[in-house]
């Protein structure tokens, strides 16, 4: 049952927080507060402060204006451990474990039990076994977290923080790598710490699990408060109507398009990985010009080995078919996918679509750069002619195209990896979850492009974990199981039961 704050003690109030750059205001005048046992949700677009916010309050900034108040009392965090050593936990959205130490080795860095400067290995991991299962977490301690999977590791990150014994507890998109089960799992753990009188603070994109979990909202646009409301009092709409300052009657574009001819046909496709264990099978299916076909499925299922493998980067052994134009083709590499007229917008944008550390410039360019800036000479006027339109299209906002990629918010990186794919001018476009992590107005932005795209005569695939995502873009549903295609629908007569039945084993093709 979510709480109403009647009767608890106020854990924190964060009163009129400023936070200055140099030339941007990112908070101005920011009030926030947080009640013993509640879940409060934190939300707004990528840009709308809630890092700056979470950081101000977990001491990485010790320089803002405002006022910063737990159980009444007036505090200023000089830096992180100030903030711990008082009782503020925050598990950051990136991951922030060392790989070769072990799970306990993680839980307790910098605070290892020692006696006399020997430290306590014994101690060490029991307690950090302790941790683990208050958390529902079946792991040996000792394990090197490298060799764990991402949800083990977010767990393993929640569990260091509460390992401090913290009163306020700030998760950030804690389940961006979670499957639906163990989300699940996390806010069962979440609702006991609640009932323990903890105070969390929640930041998530994902607006059914805010309204699943949270007691109250808070939204945050444009680095000022948009308003706080009893969740129950909120619905899905008017929570992304503050956010984007507008009402949001429609959120996936409406399709004016009708595909034209077969562009990519897949013929008894098979795929293993490095132990030789299937991870497709027999796969067969077309893809038209102008059309948006979306792959579903649960975690697992083979949906971005599918992609993989028809672009060449699946390392394991291959089989099978891949037509385009009714033509043969070999592709063994990703080099050959591109030559085909193919491109590929990864699901990790961070990992492999982009540089960071690289300029806008340099990573909208690197697909096409033989093509737009010369083969042994790099021409830079050639290059920002030719990306010009591209950013002005895509709305990429950036303070200049030398901006470091590092820099931008989620959104706007994501638009900058389908740039990247865009200049080169594809004709088959794969698109792998390509709103993660994003907040709902760049959504809005990236499914308006997808259909410009597919009214164009791009012919698009699309995966992704959301299933309204893939019943709102796209003209025909294919879902996978355990590797193999289960499902075929049109548009008009997919529903998220008959998905979810194909996407749990159940065949059916309409």
């Amino acid at each position: 049952m979510k709480n109403t704050n009647s009767d608890r003690p106020q854990l924190l109030e964060m009163i009129n927080i400023t936070k200055t750059f140099p030339g941007e205001r990112a908070l101005d005048s920011v009030s926030f507060d947080l009640y013993s046992g509640e879940i409060h949700a934190l939300v707004g677009e990528n840009g709308a402060g809630k890092s700056t916010l979470i950081k101000i309050l977990g001491g990485v900034y010790p320089q803002y204006d405002g006022e910063i108040k737990i159980r009444g009392e007036l505090r200023h965090f000089r830096n992180v451990h100030h903030a711990v050593k008082t009782g503020v936990a925050i598990v950051f959205q990136e991951l922030s474990l060392v790989q070769h130490l072990s799970a306990g080795e993680n839980i307790f860095l910098g605070r290892a039990p020692s006696r006399f400067g020997i430290l306590q290995w014994d101690e060490l991991y029991s307690e950090s076994s302790e941790v683990l299962k208050a958390l529902g977490l079946d792991l040996d301690p000792r394990a090197k977290v490298a060799g764990l999977g991402a949800a083990q590791q977010q767990l393993i990150e929640i569990a260091k923080a509460l390992s401090q014994k913290p009163s306020i507890l700030v998760l950030d998109e804690p389940t961006a790598a979670l499957t639906e089960a163990e989300t699940a799992a996390l806010f069962a753990i979440l609702r006991k710490l609640r009932s323990q009188d903890i105070g969390i603070i929640y930041i998530s994109h994902r607006l059914e699990e805010v309204f699943d979990i949270s007691d109250r909202i808070t939204v945050l646009r444009d680095g000022r408060t948009a308003g706080t409301e009893y969740t129950g009092k909120l619905n899905q709409d008017q929570v992304i109507a503050r956010m984007v300052g507008r009402q949001i009657s429609q959120i996936y574009p409406k399709r004016k398009r009708k595909p034209g001819e077969t562009i990519l046909e897949i013929r008894g496709l098979c795929a293993e990985d490095a132990a030789g264990t299937p991870v497709l099978e027999d796969v067969s299916f077309s893809l038209r010009r102008g059309e948006v076909l979306g792959i579903a499925g649960l975690m697992g299922a083979g949906r971005t080995e599918l992609l993989m493998t028809i672009f060449g980067a699946w390392p394991g052994r291959i089989s099978g078919e891949i037509l385009i134009e009714n033509r043969r083709v070999t592709i063994t590499c990703p080099a050959d996918a591109i030559a085909c007229g193919m491109g590929f917008v990864t699901e990790d944008r961070k990992g492999s679509g982009l540089v960071l550390d690289q300029t806008v410039l340099s990573n909208m360019t690197l697909v096409a750069l033989q093509e737009v800036s010369g083969r042994f000479i790099t021409h830079q006027l050639r290059e920002i002619a030719a990306t010009e339109p591209l950013i002005g299209k895509l709305r990429i906002k950036a303070a200049s195209r030398f901006t470091i990629a590092n820099t931008l918010s989620g959104g706007t990186q994501q638009k900058l990896v389908l740039a990247k794919w865009l200049l080169s001018n594809p004709r088959i476009l794969f698109l792998d979850e390509p709103t993660r992590g994003i907040d709902i107005g760049a959504k809005q932005e990236i499914y308006g492009i997808i259909n410009d795209l597919a009214h164009s005569g791009m012919a698009v695939m699309v995966v992704s974990s959301e299933l309204p995502e893939i019943l709102g873009l796209s003209d025909r549903i294919l879902i996978m199981h355990e590797g193999r295609l289960t499902g075929e629908f049109a548009r008009e007569q997919a529903t998220p039961e008959a998905v979810m039945a194909c996407a749990t084993g159940q065949s059916l093709r309409v």
